[in-house]
């Protein structure tokens, strides 16, 4: 005879349970809330109308889905909100300050998050089934996928505050962690530990943005953002703001690496986190001169394979136009310019100027 969850009781030991689990699995923090996103679709909504979102029109997709939780995961009631640290280096500022090394952002050195977080998320859930069996429970898991608001949900569940730079901000492990979530219909207990914003006067984080990305606090434009540029963007990098963005190919850490919050971050225990092939501390040419199955076969499992090889190639070619004067470089440039498309020989031929203007000058 199976067991029933519909007392006070019995909902409060399987959620001293789950986060049990969640400690085992390798998550920092869990927490139980019954979400309200009405303050934040309105915001949401209100940043899509002043057309910072860029070419991003998912994210003004789905109506009541985003933000009515009941409406994505039928009879949801709760949801469980998880953190899990990443940071796994101390090379940033060294490689952001070598024009010739490739920055990437430190999220993505090693296999993707989506994957690992996605595996140990599931295993939560079947771990829940088999606590109740012959209930009917609807859960599902999510983490960077579907119209989910997770930053506000992770707010709400006491996992920390947005900052200035938009991102949440937690007083014991600054930004350098991954958000996940799992919705159900179980009526658990919720926990009341919302954070308080501490950012206080602070703006270092909107001041060190190089492509002044934040026309206000707490408000991002992804048109000028650098991680929008680089990632979610599939068309040209405008340019005007090549220079700016220097030798960060894929994303960028700026406003996380400045935070007075990150000034002494936790380093992540997890192995799978930590840099592959050596893209802590890569030259810019050597990604360049990878072809395009090189290319899929080191960053398979890697967060960076979602760009495709083009956009890499668009990317560091920018990266290389704003590196040091050089021959090598702008021999390695003539030559991947005829093999690539129209979309890699527009940012081929700006750094094949960037180059020689700096060669020129060096020769004289």
């Amino acid at each position: 005879m199976s067991r029933t969850f519909d007392s006070p009781k019995s909902l409060h030991e399987l959620a001293i349970k789950i986060k049990n689990w969640g400690a085992d699995l390798g998550f920092q923090q869990v927490a139980i809330i019954r979400p309200d996103l009405s303050e934040a679709s309105k915001n949401l909504r209100k940043w899509i109308n002043d057309g910072y979102h860029g070419t991003m029109d998912w994210m003004n997709k789905h109506g009541e889905k985003r933000y009515k939780i009941d409406k994505l995961v039928d009879q949801a009631m709760r949801v469980i909100c998880f953190r899990m640290d990443y940071l796994t280096d101390d090379k940033m500022i060294a490689v952001l300050r070598n024009d010739d090394k490739a920055y990437i952002s430190r999220y993505a050195l090693g296999r993707d998050y989506h994957k690992l977080i996605r595996r140990r998320l599931g295993e939560l859930v079947r771990r829940i089934r088999q606590e109740i069996p012959g209930h009917n429970v609807n859960q599902r898991a999510f983490v960077d996928s579907a119209p989910v608001m997770e930053k506000p949900l992770a707010a709400q569940a006491g996992l920390g505050w947005i900052g200035k730079n938009t991102l949440l901000l937690n007083q014991k492990a600054g930004s350098w962690f991954f958000i996940g979530e799992i919705y159900t219909s179980l009526e658990l207990p919720i926990d009341i530990s919302k954070s308080d914003n501490l950012c206080g006067n602070c703006r270092a984080c909107n001041s060190i943005c190089p492509t002044n990305a934040f026309p206000e606090p707490y408000i991002l434009d992804a048109r000028r953002c650098i991680s929008y540029l680089t990632i979610e963007n599939k068309h040209e990098i405008p340019e005007d703001i090549r220079p700016l963005i220097g030798n960060r190919v894929f994303g960028c850490d700026d406003c996380q690496i400045i935070c007075p919050w990150n000034r002494f971050p936790t380093e992540s225990k997890e192995p799978d986190f930590r840099p592959r092939h050596n893209f802590d501390d890569i030259e810019l040419l050597t990604l360049f001169t990878w072809n395009e199955e090189e290319f899929l076969f080191k960053t398979r499992g890697s967060a960076m394979r979602r760009i495709g090889y083009q956009q890499w190639q668009r990317n560091l070619a920018v990266g290389l136009g704003n590196s040091k004067g050089n021959t090598e470089v702008l021999t390695a440039l003539k030559r991947r310019f005829k093999a690539s498309s129209s979309l890699v020989r527009d940012h081929i031929s700006w750094a094949i100027k960037q180059q020689r203007e700096k060669l020129g000058n060096i020769s004289n």
